[in-house]
């Protein structure tokens, strides 16, 4: 289905007006008798639905009964359903809500997401959401905010099973680390490995060898990796700024950042869980703590060293994790390169084509210079739909919030607990007095008990909602200002690493047979936008785009040249 034609005609018509092949999905979650007739109903409900409907056409139905809405894997009818949408078998699936999908709200987001990339809107009619609707994306995207109080208490668990998992001694994380296997939960020293676990720490902590040095000696003594392969160098950097190799538990080094895709991010040292195992129990030593303070010394200032040179163009990571390249599905790697006059300029290859060799990817390099005036251009066509897409966000979530319901949650619930602290303090008076009898006593203390208990846990998950609240608050001021200032910035001609960041989600990048190259920048508010670069491939490697300084280049595209 063509969803921009779609989108034009909603301008002027109901999406009952619009020509269309329905469907819908029901599903219940238990088997009961009573379930099973409210399926029932839903079914005809949705074929009398459908049927009546004079410009649509009726397609079967998806069913599933009996199953749970918290996962998606095992709902056969629902996984046909997405699987026969990216075959065109039908243009919209109409359901009674988002819960129908799943009871993980993200997962109903990642999957209409999925379907309307094959071209099938989704009517959630409890919700009066369409996604055929160009802000569906935004009311999708406020229920996922509002889902990640579901987050907060699910990572709330997960640190306490943490917590507890550390009290009895358990090691967490994979079994993938040089030098020790796991045994019955506890780290074990592998005899094998572990020599060279040491000898990795002494080399390094000398000074005298650098990373890619050592990683050709370790390559030539006949030492490999889990895969056979040669042990790469950016491994081996990861194992020196292991403390687990000096004996220390340690856990809590990532968390997730992206609710979608499940990105994480490694956390500070600080934030780590981090103790000294000293009975050598849990997570034995395989060098001193002297050794391994030597190496990591080395490891930082070398680090620090990198950062210095790095200098001050622009960012010299600007574009890190944003390109990708369609043709063989891999990330885009930067690589440091001078024009005649010695300006550098950031060359950006796939990184499939870096390890595989230059035959197994159609793609070509890009320079970094070429890509900014196309993310500015990208900028300047959709400022305005930016902005306002964050105004109606920013109205439509306060009036979910705003209207003080929280906070008056808050104070019945701390309410309820005085109360039942107030009865259990009356009770203890009136056993005393043998007023009641010592087991009217009891069960009436585990009443008060059970009260104070719940309205304890309500309390938490409401202050809970008031920080996600505040967060909201302070992530929409930060955008804002970062499109603010990159008003300024796109002015002089600078670009800076918060706004790619902020402002770009990622960039496609597909070769085309006659040299050129389509982008496809999708930005933070789900649109995408093409570009084109012209007559990469065909660029010889004397002849570099590069001798043109990006003023010139911006100065190019506002006189209409580019």
């Amino acid at each position: 289905m063509d969803i921009h034609s779609v989108r034009l005609e909603l301008r002027m018509k109901s999406i009952y007006d619009i020509p269309l092949r329905v469907t819908y999905y029901a599903r219940v979650s238990s088997e009961s008798d009573e379930q099973l007739n409210s399926l029932g109903n839903q079914i005809a409900y949705y074929e009398d639905f459908i049927k009546r409907n004079a410009a649509w056409t009726f397609v079967p139905g998806y069913i599933d009964e009996g199953l749970s809405g918290i996962s998606t894997k095992k709902r056969e009818n629902f996984n046909r359903m997405v699987e026969e949408a990216a075959e065109d078998k039908f243009d919209l699936i109409i359901t009674k809500e988002i819960s129908r999908f799943a009871r993980n709200t993200l997962d109903s987001i990642q999957y209409t997401r999925q379907l309307l990339n094959a071209g099938v809107g989704v009517f959630f009619q409890n919700d009066n959401i369409n996604t055929f609707d160009e802000d569906s994306e935004l009311r999708l995207s406020i229920m996922s905010s509002i889902a990640q109080d579901e987050l907060r208490k699910l990572s709330s668990r997960v640190k306490f099973g943490h917590q507890q998992a550390i009290k009895q001694n358990v090691v967490l994380g994979n079994s993938r680390l040089f030098g020790y296997r796991k045994d019955n939960k506890r780290l074990v020293i592998d005899e094998e490995q572990a020599p060279m676990v040491g000898e990795l720490f002494e080399l390094y902590a000398t000074d005298e060898y650098s990373m890619k040095q050592i990683e050709t000696i370790f390559w030539e003594k006949g030492y490999r990796n889990l895969n056979g392969k040669k042990i790469a160098h950016s491994t081996m950097a990861n194992m020196i700024s292991n403390p687990k190799y000096k004996g220390y538990y340690v856990g809590n080094k990532v968390k997730v950042v992206d609710m979608f895709t499940k990105k994480q991010k490694f956390l500070p040292p600080e934030e780590w869980v981090m103790f000294k195992d000293e009975t050598g129990e849990i997570v034995p030593a395989i060098v001193s703590e002297e050794l391994w303070d030597a190496a990591n010394a080395v490891l930082r200032r070398r680090s620090e060293d990198v950062k210095n040179r790095q200098g001050i163009c622009n960012h010299a990571n600007l574009l890190t994790g944003k390109l990708f390249c369609t043709h063989c599905g891999t990330a885009y790697y930067r690589r440091e390169s001078k024009d005649k006059q010695g300006n550098k300029n950031s060359k950006w290859v796939c990184s499939g084509k870096i390890n595989n060799g230059k035959d197994s990817c159609a793609s070509f390099p890009v320079y970094e210079a070429e890509i900014k005036p196309l993310l500015f251009e990208v900028f300047r066509d959709t400022k305005d739909a930016s902005a306002a897409m964050l105004a109606e966000y920013e109205q439509m979530y306060r009036s979910l919030v705003s209207d003080g319901s929280i906070e008056k949650k808050i104070e019945a619930a701390q309410a309820t607990i005085e109360l039942a602290l107030k009865k259990k303090s009356k009770l203890l008076e009136l056993v005393a007095l043998d007023s009641i009898s010592a087991a009217d006593f009891k069960t009436m203390t585990a009443d008060c008990n059970a009260e104070i208990k719940a309205a304890e846990q309500e309390l938490a998950e409401l202050r809970e909602q008031q920080e996600s609240s505040e967060e909201f608050r302070t992530n929409m001021e930060r955008i804002r200002r970062v499109l603010r200032d990159a008003e300024r910035d796109c002015a002089n001609g600078e670009i800076t690493k918060e706004f790619i960041d902020t402002f770009i989600d990622k960039i496609f990048l597909t070769p085309g047979d006659d040299g050129s190259l389509r982008l496809d920048i999708k930005i933070f508010t789900g649109e995408t936008c093409e570009k084109y670069l012209e007559k990469l491939k065909r660029r010889s490697s004397s002849e570099s785009r590069t001798g043109h300084t990006f003023k010139k280049m911006i100065e190019a595209y506002e006189q209409g040249i580019q």
